[in-house]
């Protein structure tokens, strides 16, 4: 665990795991495997499965609409659950729920919180004292910005300009928290209270923190929810931070669906979206008719794009 958890959370997660409960309802042993413990993301951050219900038979009962589980060959239910994904039948995969315990950079908070469609219960720097814990990117993560793209990253920074970028981003933060403490005024390691004057208010103390601190929630989304998000925050084109979370908790769903994962890699993840004008073009070139771009509808960049989902792997 090491320092991504407090002791006292740590103590919570050893007395979690250390209680079993008998239940009739489905459980699924894999994630049984790492229910509670911290998954590490980033530098300080983590993903923890709090709970969840249903598992891939669920989903197969929820679509027949059937009050018993394994009737079914294992080979049907896979089918069934491909064909719902082929064709975007959303609503059984509704029927299953999934609670994580997520510790994030505020700024990755701020792009994952567009997902609307969830449960959502943050710490709160009102209440509560905000950890001396901030997000400082690996050398290897630190780009210029993209000329082409005006949300993303191009080159890497050399060795000296990535250095100095992070040595300015660590000591903005520490003088944040510094300021912080002192705003404060309260008992916190290395800044002792001064008695003679009162503190401020926490909920106006915490305005100077940068958007590189770390806060935590609980996020409790249904299975449909969770599979859209992935399926935008594990693209290789979404944010490296956010990205980082996703992988992860691929993992957690590959674990707890394995049916469901394999079909959302088939038909969604791994999949590609192709226009009426850019079907048009493939039949073109499968009959072995030479296509353009200029003749052939699409955009500069439509045809790029698709010409780039065309290419053998090797050549993209």
């Amino acid at each position: 665990m090491g320092t991504r958890l407090t002791p006292e959370q740590q103590q919570q997660v050893a007395a979690q795991r250390g209680e079993s409960r008998p239940t009739r309802r489905a459980t699924v042993p894999a994630l049984e495997e790492i229910l509670f413990e911290p998954l590490a993301v980033l530098d300080h951050g983590f993903i923890r499965v709090i709970d969840y219900m249903g598992d891939d038979g669920a989903i197969v009962q929820a679509a027949r609409v059937s009050y018993g589980r394994g009737t079914k060959k294992t080979s049907e239910d896979r089918g069934l659950i491909n064909y719902l994904m082929r064709h975007r039948h959303t609503t059984p995969f509704e029927m299953c729920e999934i609670k994580y315990h997520v510790k994030l950079p505020i700024f990755v908070a701020r792009q994952w919180i567009r997902h609307r469609t969830a449960n959502v219960n943050e710490y709160s720097a009102r209440y509560s004292i905000l950890d001396n814990e901030f997000y400082l990117p690996a050398p290897e993560h630190m780009a210029a910005q993209a000329t082409t793209n005006r949300q993303g990253r191009g080159e890497p920074l050399s060795g000296a300009a990535a250095a100095s970028v992070l040595d300015l981003l660590r000591k903005e933060a520490e003088r944040a928290y510094h300021s912080y403490a002192e705003l404060l005024n309260e008992d916190m390691e290395g800044s002792p209270r001064d008695p003679t004057r009162p503190g401020l208010a926490r909920e106006l103390a915490r305005m100077n923190l940068s958007l590189n601190f770390y806060t935590e929630w609980y996020w409790k989304t249904d299975l449909h929810n969770l599979l859209h998000f992935l399926e935008l925050r594990a693209d290789p084109h979404a944010q490296y931070e956010i990205r980082a979370y996703a992988e992860v908790m691929l993992g957690t769903l590959e674990r707890w669906v394995p049916m469901t994962y394999a079909a959302f890699l088939d038909y969604r993840k791994n999949a590609a979206l192709i226009s009426a004008k850019g079907l048009a073009v493939i039949r073109r070139l499968i009959a072995g008719e030479k296509v353009e771009q200029a003749d052939s509808g699409l955009s500069p960049r439509e045809w790029r794009e698709l010409m780039a989902l065309l290419a053998k792997p090797e050549a993209r």
